[in-house]
């Protein structure tokens, strides 16, 4: 599977991550799946609502979720919600034991920054396999033309 993110929806993720520091940052992605393609469409900003420690987990508000099911299908164009992002304060862009035990849609992909102090930040894409055993990674397409 290729997930193509443009680039000012990458940079969006990014300054998210940056600006969320030390804590992690997360929102939701909108897009259309196209046989072995996903194309990233919107990225949706949300507060870290997470009742755990805001600097290892993360929890999406559900409000935004709700709000963003309602418009996708009034617009009824073949937007979906794909998936959702989230950062890694200090720690890779790959999956934690943490994300594995949170892992409850299989359908959706997990793109996952990792962001330091001073701003760096690396980008990776994952999709859980059916069981929830661990994540697959994918292929990352940044900046390419949505076609």
């Amino acid at each position: 599977m290729i997930v193509r993110l443009p680039g000012d929806l990458d940079k969006r993720i990014r300054e998210h991550a940056a600006a969320g520091y030390p804590d992690e940052a997360c929102g939701l992605l909108s897009g259309i799946r196209k046989g072995d393609t996903v194309k990233v469409t919107g990225v949706h900003e949300s507060h870290n609502i997470t009742d755990r420690d805001p600097k290892t987990g993360f929890e999406i508000d559900p409000k935004l979720r709700f709000d963003l099911m309602r418009a996708l299908e009034e617009r009824a164009d073949g937007t979906e919600i794909i998936g959702h992002y989230h950062s890694h304060p200090d720690h890779p862009a790959e999956p934690s034991a943490t994300d594995l035990s949170m892992t409850y849609e299989t359908e959706f992909i997990w793109l996952i920054c990792a962001v330091t102090a001073d701003g760096e930040t690396e980008l990776n894409a994952f999709k859980p396999l059916e069981d929830r055993s661990r994540f697959d990674r994918l292929a990352l397409e940044i900046g390419q033309r949505l076609e």
